[in-house]
């Protein structure tokens, strides 16, 4: 489809949300990142964007206007961008010494950032994303204080968690989503997957096994300096796949219990299993936090990506911790182009109806 609509996008990353909106038939016209890394991985998949590598608070009008031009801002359709996650997830109950959502300074520069450029710029859409932590009731002020700024701007706002699974993601991973509209009222994307016998007319949710079996030619292949596992890599090799540290733990009746009940991350030696979706990847790569390969061993780079529905060919850059960042951190294109479509399909015909006016 070419791209016929104009799209500004916030916290781009590598670019799975920008990807999925691009393949919808939006033209990212610019974008911007703090992380060097995903700013080079960008501009190489993007090389059509403006891109500014720095920060939200520097990413001005003025600044936008000497990147792009005044006149391709002009009547944008879109602003798109997730701010950072961490002020809002789920690691912040357990870390009480940092502070959440907006009293973080990372949440207050972000989330600010994007309401002021949302303001200036006057998109005819928005959609912001996040962590479904966002939609949490400890959060609820930060969630408030968002809508209620975007609709003293007149958008008209709707939110939703959706799991990544729902929309042929082989990933179980829920995304907390605000969409906001000058014309009329959004119509959230329907699922196309349902959960295994949930369902008698979606088909079943992809499974890691169906995206990774063709590039498992390697059964031993090297961690690439990490162990999977750590010091407990022999435990792990005795979980079965889709299971966790949980299997050694005196609740689940194991003879010779090596951990105490929930007492862990609960992706502590998590396995995938092949006959079903995997579960979230992280932006951090560890030794010890899953989900690991049914094999006993760290996925690589390859294998997130596909997990995520990034092309085999995306190009990343740094070393292999900073690419698993950015592909972990990233929307998953598939997700974003189901959200990217319902976008352009309402602003298509929003600007169907005014020149029948």
């Amino acid at each position: 489809m070419s791209a016929s609509m104009r799209a500004v996008s916030l916290f781009s990353g590598a670019g799975g949300l920008d990807l999925g909106m691009r393949e919808a038939g939006f033209e990212i016209i610019a974008a911007v990142d703090t992380d060097r890394y995903a700013a080079s991985s960008h501009e190489r998949n993007f090389p059509e964007t403006a891109f500014f590598n720095g920060s939200i608070s520097d990413f001005t009008q003025q600044k936008v206007t000497e990147l792009v031009g005044a006149a391709k801002l002009e009547g944008v359709d879109l602003l798109v961008g997730g701010p950072p996650c961490p002020p809002f997830s789920k690691s912040r109950f357990y870390r009480t010494d940092k502070p959440r959502a907006m009293e973080d300074p990372v949440g207050e520069v972000t989330i600010s950032g994007y309401l002021e450029t949302l303001r200036w710029l006057r998109p005819r859409a928005f959609l912001l994303e996040n962590v479904a932590g966002m939609a949490f009731k400890v959060h609820r002020e930060t969630l408030d204080h968002i809508l209620a700024t975007a609709e003293s701007y007149g958008y008209r706002c709707q939110y939703r968690v959706l799991n990544a699974a729902d929309f042929g993601v082989p990933q179980i991973r829920q995304r907390f989503f605000i969409v906001g509209t000058l014309e009329g009222e959004f119509a959230w994307p329907a699922a196309t997957h349902a959960e295994s016998g949930t369902s008698d007319v979606l088909p079943p949710w992809e499974t890691a096994g169906s995206v990774l079996r063709d590039l498992d030619t390697e059964a031993n292949a090297s961690d690439e300096g990490h162990v999977a596992g750590g010091k407990h890599h022999d435990l792990l090799e005795q979980i079965p796949p889709g299971d966790n540290y949980l299997y050694f733990t005196a609740k689940r009746g194991h003879p010779d219990p090596q951990f105490e009940w929930r007492k862990r991350y609960w992706s502590f030696l998590l396995k995938l299993s092949p006959d079903m979706p995997a579960w979230t990847i992280q932006a951090r790569r560890s030794n010890n936090m899953g989900p690991f390969h049914w094999r006993s061993r760290i996925l690589r780079i390859e294998e997130v990506k596909r997990i995520q529905t990034f092309p085999d060919d995306w190009h990343l850059e740094g070393n292999v911790e900073q690419q698993w960042r950015q592909v972990g951190n990233a929307v998953p294109p598939k997700l974003a182009n189901a959200l990217g479509t319902e976008l352009a399909a309402h602003l298509r015909a929003g600007a169907s109806e005014r020149r029948a006016a």
